[in-house]
């Protein structure tokens, strides 16, 4: 199943939204977790400036909004950890790298969107190009082992709120809807965490980062709602895989941004990465 190059195209664009939202919450040194409270409210915010336009989501897809919600919750929690133990350039790829497999494996058999042999082959270029941005400079030393641990926890659940959430536009009847709901619904639950861990000083980091962090969060909230009209309209794994090029574009904020290192290896791996998505995308 090739993907239209119109959804290629919006994948693409979500993908380099998403890694600029993640550059922002990893560039912040002094309070993650405020920084991606106010992110999340303000994409909450801008969700919730459509709901009186869009209809009520269908009773179907109730159940995968409520599940998406749970399961995006647990992964903010793993992601902010893994970026408090480790760098952008080794969380990243091994979190978006081993998500389009499982998500793979997953809707073959949840909806039967099975792979032919040239897509797999594609797909599994895409997973190793992109673990190969995370191993270009060497092994990770023993100091980086509970970053792994949570950047594999966090690949888990991006590949369960993808199929959560490619089944749920599926069964709405109108995929603006299922998209603005959700935003809205994910609105307060990581702010009322922040307001209770960090109280006053909530407030005070928000006064420096309000401008950045809610930027931040229009951006996040119009890039994941991007990649669901795609689910909408094309296979999860075909989504998933072009939406993790977004490792591309952290790689070279990482490297550029954050000092944290680029070379010959990298640019090796992103050329794997991209082999695989010709290999899934394009009729030979």
């Amino acid at each position: 199943m090739t993907l239209d190059p119109l959804v290629v195209a919006i994948v693409l664009a979500s993908a380099l939204i998403h890694a600029t939202w993640n550059a922002l919450i990893k560039s912040d040194t002094q309070d993650r977790l405020s920084s991606f409270a106010i992110l999340m409210t303000a994409g909450g915010v801008f969700a919730g400036l459509f709901v009186p336009f869009v209809p009520v989501p269908d009773a179907a897809a109730w159940p995968y909004l409520i599940l998406s919600v749970l399961i995006h919750n647990a992964y903010y929690f793993v992601l902010l950890r893994a970026y408090a133990l480790g760098d952008l350039s080794l969380v990243y790829p091994i979190a978006r790298g081993l998500a389009p497999v499982l998500v793979g494996i997953v809707s073959g058999r949840l909806v039967g969107e099975v792979l032919s042999l040239r897509e797999a082959l594609g797909l599994g270029l895409v997973s190793i190009g992109i673990l190969g941005l995370t191993f270009a400079g060497g092994l990770p030393v023993v100091r980086d082992r509970w970053a792994i641990v949570f950047a594999l926890l966090t690949a888990v659940s991006i590949a369960a709120y993808t199929v959560a959430d490619g089944l749920g536009v599926r069964a709405s009847s109108d995929p603006l809807s299922y998209i603005v709901w959700l935003s809205f619904l994910e609105m307060p639950w990581v702010l009322i965490v922040a307001l209770s861990r960090r109280g006053r000083s909530f407030f005070q980091h928000a006064r420096r980062e309000i401008w950045k962090s809610g930027a931040g969060g229009i951006i996040a909230a119009t890039g994941y709602g991007l990649a669901i009209w795609a689910l909408a309209h094309g296979g999860m794994a075909h989504v998933a895989a072009i939406r993790e090029t977004s490792v591309l574009f952290a790689a070279l904020f990482g490297a550029y941004l954050l000092k944290e290192g680029f070379g010959p290896r990298r640019i090796m791996a992103a050329l794997t990465v991209v082999a695989g998505l010709l290999l899934m995308n394009l009729k030979f």
